[in-house]
């Protein structure tokens, strides 16, 4: 018999069920800044700081990263809010003539 959301209790009347709600974490994403030879680096600092709100040590790590690796970690986030970041620096590097780009990518 499948488990259904209500029972009957024997007197005729019908009794709700609990219902157990099968969770899961959603999937997560790494908004990624990737190197360019054009962008100032105190630029991509000020992203980090304003955007991502990383501390100043972090942000020039995160900076370094990108500037020595091609490409750095922002932060790891749920997809909606990791779009909306990676949107809001493509934005904000265009309305300062700069080419920088980001990304995202499910983590794994």
């Amino acid at each position: 018999m499948p488990d259904l959301p209500f029972k009957d209790d024997g007197d005729g009347d019908l009794l709700l069920q609990e219902a157990k709600p099968q969770l899961k974490k959603p999937p997560m994403y790494k908004v990624l800044l990737l190197n360019d030879d054009f962008t100032p680096m105190d630029f991509v600092v000020s992203i980090l700081q304003e955007i991502f709100y990383k501390s100043k040590e972090d942000a020039v790590k995160i900076t370094m990263n990108v500037h020595t690796a091609g490409v750095g970690v922002c932060g790891v986030f749920t997809k909606d809010i990791a779009e909306t970041k990676a949107e809001q620096v493509v934005v904000y590097a265009q309305e300062n003539q700069h080419p920088l780009q980001c990304t995202i990518e499910e983590t794994e």
